[in-house]
């Protein structure tokens, strides 16, 4: 018996719809990053691309636990002096809710060069709506993730 190796032609992409409603930060990155990789799929090898599409929805409100609203930090640096911004947790989310989903799932994601190929594919709402409705017709139980 032979290993099959699967070619870059055969690889299905599936899309998968996530509600980050009270879900924690954390936990919601590492199921989206495993989704955008292919590890749920057979057929996966590490040097192809096998992930889905991956849209989050309601991402204004997801959790952190304990005191990381107030204590989390994100930093940001143009290059020159002095140019080093910082801004908590809190604050982000009200600035700009689906930075603080996508810097989370892009620390999960290996960093290679399928690395942008992947984060492409992950569409992140603030709210209920998104214009990806046709892709989620049909509803099965692989295509929704549902908080605990």
């Amino acid at each position: 018996m032979k290993t099959y190796s699967v070619k870059k032609s055969e690889i299905k992409r599936g899309w998968h719809l996530v509600d980050a409603k009270g879900q924690i930060l954390g936990r919601l990155a590492t199921k989206i990053a495993s989704l955008l990789i292919g590890k749920n799929k057979p057929y996966f090898v590490s040097h192809l691309d096998c992930g889905d599409y991956v849209v989050v929805i309601n991402a204004s409100q997801v959790k952190v636990s304990g005191r990381k609203a107030q204590q989390k930090k994100y930093y940001r640096y143009s290059g020159y002096p002095g140019g080093l911004k910082e801004i908590t947790f809190s604050q982000q989310m009200t600035k700009d809710p689906t930075k603080v989903i996508r810097h989370a799932v892009e620390g999960m994601l290996p960093k290679n060069k399928l690395r942008d190929k992947r984060l492409a594919r992950l569409k992140i709402f603030v709210g209920e709506e998104h214009q990806y409705k046709d892709k989620f017709k049909i509803q099965n139980s692989k295509s929704k993730i549902n908080p605990k």
